[in-house]
């Protein structure tokens, strides 16, 4: 028995000791980090320490202002050009399109929604293995036919800046664009533009740049999308193609989903299945195959080959 008291005795001086220990040293490092802001210590980022930093990057404040943006306040300040489309490009303005194209993007948006309905996506890249493949072609008209919704909020944004292309679609000018906000010349509400009655909005590529990779990656488009992104229904941003450079990659991290665009009897069998096998790790949405119908055939070969590499 004497055994048993004893070790009860222990265990109710152990109980005790926490109430004899010092109380947390937690405001001595508040009062470092206010002396040396620049280099918070590792235990303010545990957020079992701290529910919230005490000091926010630019990006994370300007997070926080897009709950304060409303759609309204950019359908109103931003550029009113005045666009006129180019029936060439864009199959819902012109008469003459055959009706099947029309519905093919159609199609493209339902199967967006689909994909929405199993996972968050409001961003998505549009890009192809090579140059010529309809990269652009399909991000605009894409966007028309999303914004041809009721009351569904569009931006497009050419974030092509070693070829910006999308704005003749549009007649738009080209400029104050993406490169003019990426280099810090250009406010968010000078390089969106409207000129339709349905609610889509356009940011062009602005003027070609000399090192269009490290404007990407400063990090202002990043904190583009996460101030004005969460105001739209959907973001489409065209952009380089995969194999000659690294931009689209860079892109890919940025948004929710990519969608790569080979083209019927044009696009190599190799160059396509190496573009889905890089960005089968950035949420690759699927393949969309332009005019197939020039060759159907070839798009029998594609639908065999790569869809293993392509999320369904």
């Amino acid at each position: 028995m004497s055994r048993i008291h004893e070790a009860l005795k222990r265990a109710e001086q152990q109980r005790t000791v926490p109430l004899e220990v010092p109380p947390p040293i937690v405001p001595e490092v508040q009062t470092r980090v206010a002396e040396s802001p620049t280099i918070p210590p590792p235990a303010l980022l545990d957020p079992l320490v701290h529910s919230e930093p005490l000091i926010h990057s630019e990006i994370d404040t300007k997070t926080r202002g897009a709950e304060f943006l409303r759609f309204d306040d950019i359908w109103t300040h931003c550029a009113n050009p005045g666009w006129r489309l180019d029936l060439e490009r864009n199959v819902f303005a012109d008469p003459t399109a055959p009706p099947a194209v029309r519905e093919q993007f159609r199609t493209l948006r339902s199967r967006l929604y689909q994909v929405r309905d199993k996972q968050p996506l409001r961003s998505v890249l549009i890009t192809s293995s090579l140059p010529g493949e309809g990269k652009t072609f399909v991000s605009n008209n894409l966007a028309h036919a999303l914004a041809r919704q009721q009351n569904c909020r569009v931006l497009l944004i050419d974030a092509d800046l070693r070829r910006p292309d999308l704005h003749p679609g549009f007649h738009a000018p080209s400029s104050p664009g993406l490169t003019e906000y990426l280099k810090g010349e250009a406010p968010e509400m000078t390089v969106i533009q409207r000129g339709l009655p349905e609610y889509l909005c356009f940011i062009p590529g602005g003027t070609k740049s000399e090192n269009p990779a490290e404007l990407l990656a400063n990090g202002r488009l990043k904190s583009l999308l996460q101030t004005i992104g969460p105001v739209f229904d959907w973001v489409i941003l065209d952009s380089p193609p995969t194999l000659p450079v690294s931009d689209a990659l860079m892109l890919a991290e940025l948004c929710d989903g990519v969608l790569t665009v080979v083209r019927a009897a044009q696009t190599g069998f190799d160059s396509a299945q190496k573009s889905c096998q890089q960005l089968r790790e950035k949420n690759l949405l699927g393949v969309a195959l332009n005019c197939a119908d020039d060759a159907a055939a070839y798009g029998s070969y594609y639908s065999e080959e790569l869809k293993t590499g392509v999320a369904n």
